[in-house]
């Protein structure tokens, strides 16, 4: 099979022999793979500079799949072959992931498609969807209760809004000014221009400040003082979160794979309820343009390899 990896900061394509799903796990033929800023910091070594990975030869690339089960391990019961999935490669030091023609999971990241979306839309749901699930459930806001989104116009910022709005949370929106109708779209009830007084803006519409803040934009300390005290802070990236001043409670979202958070956002895009952007799609072997167009920033949707 053919397998997107990195050497040396350059992307590349290698062939290798095509992988095994072992006890627990499912062996999906790659029909579309999203690419991630991750997948920069990864080919460019940043990762492991900052300890979140060991250096090796070579680093794998992709966190997202859709595709078709094409072979179960022992014990698998919950997929069968010629099932259409969705799932997360969440571990850093596989040796190949899912920007390839195959990728093994375990079971328990991995849950069926959604069904009527194709394969290029669904893939830029397992990151960005569960990462803003996760980093919602860790505000523990109650519905009515406000919340305010950086990045909101982004991969995880738009999920987290319709997320948000799903649950009855209000929210403040935060991105480019050219971004709010988009923003407004999603559910927000409040917008704020990316650039301007963060805090004082968001005083000024929820006095006291906002119940909690999901810093998808790593903003990061300049955002805090948009939290009321004892709020909640939920920082998108390692060594992000700013220290907890007033009481507020802050904590960091490291993504995991979770079938059941999978299924549930894929319903949920199943029912037309998420929004899932794609903004272009290149085959597997030009990945390497790929990555440079994301690199260029300026995207609304994901780009997303087809094998």
């Amino acid at each position: 099979m053919r397998a997107l990896v990195a050497r040396d900061g350059t992307v590349g394509i290698v062939d290798a022999a095509e992988p095994e799903p072992g006890p627990g796990q499912v062996r999906i033929r790659v029909e579309a793979a999203a690419v991630n800023p991750v997948d920069l910091l990864t080919a460019a070594g940043t990762l492991a500079d900052n300890g979140l990975m060991p250096h090796l030869e070579t680093h794998a690339l992709g966190w997202d799949v859709a595709g078709v089960v094409d072979r179960v391990g022992p014990g698998v019961t919950g997929v069968q072959p010629g099932e259409r999935v969705i799932g997360l490669s969440d571990r850093l030091t596989d040796r190949f992931k899912a920007q390839a023609d195959l990728v093994v999971l375990d079971e328990t990241a991995v849950a069926p498609a959604p069904a009527g979306v194709a394969a290029p839309e669904a893939s830029t749901l397992p990151l960005n969807a569960l990462t803003a699930v996760q980093a919602l459930d860790a505000t523990g806001l109650a519905p009515g209760e406000t919340l305010v989104v950086t990045g909101a116009a982004g991969g995880v910022g738009g999920y987290l809004v319709e997320l948000a709005v799903a649950r009855g949370i209000r929210v403040a929106g935060v991105a480019a000014p050219a971004d709010e109708a988009l923003v407004r779209d999603f559910g927000a009830e409040w917008f704020v221009p990316r650039g301007t007084d963060l805090a004082a803006a968001v005083r000024a519409v929820v006095p006291g400040g906002a119940h909690g803040l999901v810093d998808a934009a790593v903003v990061g300390l300049p955002a805090l003082d948009a939290v009321r005290n004892g709020g909640a802070f939920v920082a998108v990236g390692a060594g992000l979160a700013p220290i907890p001043l007033r009481g507020i409670r802050v904590s960091t979202v490291f993504v995991r794979a979770d079938a059941a958070q999978l299924g549930h956002v894929a319903k949920l895009a199943e029912a037309g309820r998420l929004s899932m952007r794609v903004a272009g799609t290149y085959p597997l072997e030009q990945a390497a343009e790929a990555h440079e167009r994301l690199r260029k920033g300026g995207l609304r949707g994901r780009l997303v390899l087809l094998p």
